[in-house]
């Protein structure tokens, strides 16, 4: 029997970003948390029971639920959703939309058009169809719907229909996919990996923390290559031996498939993976298999902390530093800390993982809040590459020429003499070479030389970047793209493409090591995880001597064949305007520095730089994070900036200038005093403009005590907010655009 019984009138919150719960009768027995199908305006929702009535409407008025589910949320799965709304100031709707994010769930599965891809087609490869057969092969080259198909590989409906006309798609037999099983593995340790005496007295520690059972946080803290992967994959496989359920999460781009085949080695049976490119029917049946309580072990993005999980034992966030675990288009929470709160809640260990921890997490470990485990020693002996900088100032890149004719115009270089020696000496031991730059495109500024006029996007306020592949400007932000000008539109005057992007390193390349064979890696080049396994595995068997990428080469990949990295400009985000430019700098290029080296042979890093001296920069030579942090965090702890303060940034968005101005000098006005901390603003947002709505913000800021979320909640509860007027509230924001 349930805690209510038909008939009785209870709360029910509804999975929606405007709800806070509605009264309905029920017509079975439920329980708190219990699901239930209700309608709201005539459409059909699912939520949970959420607690009493309050809404004082006569009974006669309360319509009844739909029908009462037979599956529930936990009691502390609801203390989570209450708990996780209060400190990001979401509503609990939007809290638990993120959670029943499979609206289907609970009905049979549709009967729709399914369609394979013919691999064996005689067609050209055009970029669309090749992002639709990596769309197939990322889901095991299952059957899929047309809408699967435009979700997935981010094409147009009528490129489907032609490759449906061309038979390259074949429908299959019109048919069910209900087959929950398919994700259902038993995994037990297959012995294959023997720890380190490090590695070994890490995982003791944590299977004490899993054995006691409670709440506890450990930072697996290890240089990249120290092998914390299997340190945590022993945690996981103890949890799961013990009848517990277990996450695995990760940023979107660690899970490659290196990652996928030493989790089935260690294991003994492949890893359930969700993420943002799933099938319906695939994301539906691991949805089920979780709530079922079938599939206890889940590696995923970080959506994959909102599966409905049974029974969780064990989280683990790997390159716990992260900002991907930091959502901030469906409302704004930091996965990481909300995974800290759910275990808190329930009472389970947390592992976090990192070769360069966040701020905060290495303040909680010095505080005692956290459990520092470290990892000093390299896998198989590898040694750590030895690190330089090469000062700009006294070694200016010299130009060179793109073809041999005597009259050939010269063209401004990017890499140095000392860079360039190095590369040449690697390619003659036949090792391959990384050259990481921290931009997308060809040129990121199109300017003029006379008057200084730049080319900026007209719906966005940010500069537009020249990318010689399309032969176009492109927003970075909302993907508008404009020809490139002849030029000046200010004064007519000739403009020139300022800065270096990737694809200049690559023409530079190309120019004065023409026999090298080279890729550019880049989120512009690289549409989806099948286009980097492809890069992946030619870095692998030598097809390439010389890649050439953006930080999405830093992540979790071994080359063992990599010996030199070159950062063609180090201080490229030094100076960004968020006082956490420096930590993400140092973390970014420790990262890079970490793929060198990897094998038998000793690697070898060079940072080009016009600051040598740089704090950030001198740390990373020295291999001292410590002393680099202890910098860092001085300057915080004067500022009372986070982990020694709190932020929370208020943004407002308008599509009229005079209604946003005029709100934002009301809320102004209304804005309370805050003991010990202040309300700033408003200020223009950094980038002012996107897809034609202006934006203004605040930001308030505290002490570490003091309870800022009831103020700024009861603060813009006081202001009436004008129709089209959008207001985003972030805590501890990551991004200060």
């Amino acid at each position: 029997m349930g805690m209510f019984k038909s008939g009785d009138i209870v709360k029910v919150l509804l999975p929606n970003v405007v709800n806070t719960g509605y009264d309905y009768r029920l017509n079975a027995p439920a329980n708190l948390g219990t699901f239930v199908e209700c309608r709201v305006m005539n459409r059909p929702y699912i939520g949970v029971v959420w607690g009493l009535p309050d809404s004082k409407l006569p009974a006669d008025k309360i319509k009844s639920v739909v029908r009462v589910l037979d599956k529930s949320l936990s009691i502390t799965d609801l203390q989570w959703i209450k708990r996780m709304a209060d400190w990001t100031l979401m509503t609990s709707g939007a809290v638990l939309k993120l959670i029943i994010n499979i609206p289907d769930a609970f009905s049979p599965p549709k009967l729709e058009q399914l369609y394979d891809f013919d691999f064996d087609a005689k067609i050209k490869m055009t970029a669309s169809r090749q992002a639709i057969a990596d769309a197939f092969s990322s889901n095991d080259n299952e059957p899929m719907s047309v809408n699967d198909i435009v979700n997935i590989a981010h094409v147009s409906a009528p490129v489907v229909r032609t490759m449906i006309k061309n038979k390259t798609l074949r429908p299959t037999d019109v048919r069910e996919i209900e087959n929950e099983n398919r994700f259902i593995h038993t995994y037990h340790d297959m012995g294959t990996v023997v720890l380190n005496d490090e590695q070994a007295a890490a995982a003791k520690k944590i299977a004490g923390a899993i054995e006691n059972g409670g709440f506890s946080v450990f930072l697996l803290d290890g240089i990249t290559g120290s092998g914390k992967t299997q340190v945590y994959f022993d945690a996981a496989l103890r949890a799961y031996n013990a009848g517990k359920s277990v996450l695995l999460m990760m940023p979107e781009i660690a899970l490659t498939a290196q990652f996928m085949s030493r989790f089935e080695s260690r294991f003994g049976a492949a890893p359930v993976v969700w993420h943002s490119n799933l099938t319906a029917a695939r994301r539906r049946d691991i949805w089920r298999g979780v709530l079922n309580g079938d599939i206890r072990v889940v590696v995923g993005t970080r959506s994959a902390l909102f599966l409905p999980w049974q029974n969780l034992g064990l989280i683990v966030v790997d390159e716990e530093h992260d900002t991907s675990y930091k959502q901030e288009d469906m409302g704004n929470y930091h996965a990481r800390d909300m995974a800290i709160l759910r275990a808190a809640i329930a009472g389970f260990p947390v592992v976090l993982a990192s070769a360069t921890p966040a701020a905060e997490t290495l303040e909680n470990v010095r505080t005692g809040k956290y459990t520092g485990l470290k990892l000093t020693s390299r896998f198989g002996g590898a040694t750590l590459p030895k690190i330089e900088t090469i000062d700009l100032r006294q070694n200016r890149p010299e130009p060179y020429t793109t073809s041999a004719a005597p009259d050939a115009p010269e063209i401004a270089g990017a890499l140095s003499a000392p860079m360039c020696d190095a590369i040449r000496e690697t390619l003659d031991n036949h090792q391959q070479i990384m050259l990481f730059i921290n931009r997308r495109g060809f040129a990121p500024i199109v300017q003029c030389k006379k008057c200084g006029w730049t080319a900026t996007c007209p719906d966005c306020s940010v500069g537009m970047t020249y990318h010689k592949r399309i032969g176009k400007l492109l927003c970075h932000m909302c993907g508008r793209t404009a020809p490139m000008p002849d030029n000046c539109e200010n004064c007519g005057g000739a403009v020139s493409l300022r800065g270096v992007g990737i694809e200049k390193i690559q023409e530079e390349v190309a120019a004065r090591f023409p026999t090298a064979r080279t890729a550019i890696v880049s989120s512009d080049t690289i549409a989806s995880r099948q286009s980097l396994e492809r890069i992946v595995k030619k870095m692998e068997s030598g097809e390439i001597d010389i890649v050439i990428g953006t930080q999405i080469l830093a992540k979790g990949h071994h080359f063992p064949n990599l010996t030199l990295v070159g950062v063609v400009d180090a201080d490229m985000g030094l100076f960004g305007t968020d006082f956490r430019a420096a930590e993400h700098t140092f973390q970014q290029l420790f990262q890079v520095a970490g793929r060198a080296g990897r094998g038998a042979i000793p690697g070898h890093v060079l940072l080009q730089t016009y600051q040598p001296d740089h704090p950030v920069l001198t740390a990373i030579c020295a291999g001292d994070r410590d002393a680099f942090m202890e910098t860092d965090m001085a300057g915080r702890r004067l500022a009372k900036m986070p982990p020694f303060g709190q932020l929370i940034a208020v943004v407002v968005e308008g599509a009229r200038e005079s209604v946003l101005q005029k709100y934002c000098a009301d809320l102004a006005a209304a804005a309370p005093n805050i003991n010990g901390g202040r309300i700033m603003g408003p200020v223009p947002a950094q980038i002012y403009q996107i897809r034609n709505w202006y934006r203004m913000r605040f930001l308030v800021s505290g002490d570490v005590r003091a309870k800022l979320q009831p103020i700024v909640a009861g603060w813009l509860s006081r202001v009436k907010q004008p129709a089209n007027i959008r207001v985003k509230i972030d805590v501890n924001p990551v991004n200060f655009m």
